[in-house]
């Protein structure tokens, strides 16, 4: 299952338990966030494709932390002139791990049912 979002002037796609990069999002490590611009949406057998978005679907995610980018040197040399110019600049980023995938009507799961699915399969390998 995965879903095609707009966020920041770009588009990602994303399944549940992804981690994505994105343009800075207002709010702390651990918060809540919903991206409502799903441009399309597949669940492994059929896929919505919205005109432009899909009517009612959403995307859960949890802000994981605020980061920067890489620095990103800009360097200007003008021969003949004796002039140079060194600039440099990182992008602020936030990393989201996304948690639901949600049509309409659907609800999000609480955080406890999210965190015994995934704890289950783990535990049953680790007993086997």
């Amino acid at each position: 299952m995965f879903a095609v979002i707009k966020t920041g002037g770009k588009q990602y796609k994303v399944a549940a338990d992804d981690e994505i990069t994105v343009m800075t999002l207002v709010g702390e490590a651990g918060a809540e966030i919903t991206f409502d611009q799903v441009l399309s949406y597949s669940d492994g057998t059929s896929m919505q494709i919205g005109a432009p978005l899909v009517d009612g679907a959403t995307v859960a995610g949890e802000i994981v932390r605020q980061a920067r980018g890489p620095k990103v040197i800009s360097f200007k040399k003008r021969r003949r002139q004796n002039s140079k110019r060194k600039r440099g600049h990182r992008q602020d980023l936030t990393i989201v791990r996304i948690t639901d995938i949600l049509l309409a009507g659907q609800q999000r799961r609480p955080r406890s049912a999210q965190a015994e699915t995934s704890a289950t399969p783990a535990v049953e390998a680790a007993s086997a």
